[in-house]
């Protein structure tokens, strides 16, 4: 099983952090208290531009979940379409052969998925295995890859589609001015990412998945998640995440590859989720990372923000590409989100 290729899409709509900060101000009016609050905040943060599904002027005029949610629709089949076709290209594999599709978010909702209607706007196989997968949030890139990797371990002969489409902006409540909702206003932005994983007996180069994780934490609902009402989606986001990270991530890490004859030492790169910088440095806390190895999390942070499930398939995307490990090297694939759980996946460049 490999993955053989990586690639994303943004909206055309792109605004750096001062801007979006002042369009809040005005967003909020005055019902903020203290807008110093809101500044403090963004500055912490650790993001210098966004992506945004709709021009900055359109987001007063969603006033209802309904209008918030067709506007989900369309980027999604927009910037979804954009990066399968940018994943099968850089594969060299066209439309119709893929054999299963997995489709991931947790910003907006359809039926039938966007997976169908995918499949209708770019001529996908009508054959083609439909998986879409709502919940995961920030995990859920990295469990599509194991999934899609469990896929293709029963289906050797095939290919497998995992795209993540997420788009914060469109979930943004403007009568909610709890200090995580506020966060969340200068920490995600809006993007899709696409992988394809190959299984064993199809001939494409990409690095191996050698095996994969999944870890739940009991009782931990409400560290990460939302709150769904008459408004839409609103934001449960505890300062218990870079805990969870601290307490969780490094023992868990440990047993996995202890599980597979390895230990930290054997492992050359990491590809993490962009959680945030509390997230990253908690991160290379605990596993003292202190050479630049979460380069390609950060620098994603620093431009995208968090894109939740899509994060850590950009984070690939950019290793893939421009800091591609030596052959033969090990790599953990990580990211947690709403259970609370984490994911891992082992690969081999």
């Amino acid at each position: 099983m490999k993955i053989v290729s990586a690639a994303s899409a943004f909206p055309k709509h792109y605004y750096p952090q001062p801007v979006l900060l002042a369009a809040l101000r005005q967003y909020w009016g005055g019902k903020l208290d203290d807008p110093r609050v809101l500044d403090r905040l963004h500055e912490h943060v650790g993001v210098e531009g966004r992506h945004l599904a709709l021009p900055l002027e359109s987001y007063l005029g969603l006033n209802t979940w309904g209008k918030a949610n067709d506007a989900w629709i369309e980027a999604a089949e927009e910037t979804g379409q954009q990066a399968i076709c940018r994943a099968l290209s850089q594969a060299g594999l066209a439309a119709t052969d893929p054999g299963a599709l997995f489709f991931i978010s947790i910003t907006g909702i359809a039926s039938p998925s966007i997976d169908a209607r995918l499949i209708n706007r770019m001529g996908l196989s009508p054959n083609i295995r439909r998986i879409p997968i709502f919940g995961l949030g920030c995990v859920g890139g990295a469990a599509g890859i194991a999934r899609a990797a469990d896929y293709v371990r029963a289906y050797p002969d095939q290919t497998a589609i995992v795209l993540a489409a997420e788009f914060c902006s469109l979930t943004l409540q403007r009568d909610d001015l709890s200090v995580a909702n506020l966060i969340s206003s200068g920490l995600f932005g809006d993007g899709a990412a696409a992988v394809i994983i190959s299984g064993g007996e199809v001939d494409l180069p990409g690095p191996e998945i050698l095996a994969t994780r999944s870890i739940f934490y009991p009782d931990t609902e409400q560290v990460m998640g939302w709150d769904i009402s008459e408004e839409g989606f609103r934001i449960v986001l505890s300062r218990e995440v870079p805990a969870m990270v601290r307490k969780h991530l490094a023992p868990d890490v440990d047993e996995f590859l202890a599980d597979n004859g390895l230990n930290r030492r054997d492992i050359g790169s990491w590809i993490m989720h962009t959680g945030g910088p509390a997230v990253l440095q908690a991160i290379e806390q605990v596993f003292d990372l202190q050479n630049g190895e979460l380069g390609a999390s950060w620098d994603s942070l620093r431009n995208t923000g968090n894109l939740s499930s899509a994060s850590v398939l950009v984070v690939l995307e950019e290793v893939m590409r421009r800091r591609r490990p030596e052959p033969g090297t090990l790599s953990i694939l990580a990211a947690m989100g709403p259970g609370f759980c984490s994911e891992l996946v082992l690969l081999r460049w």
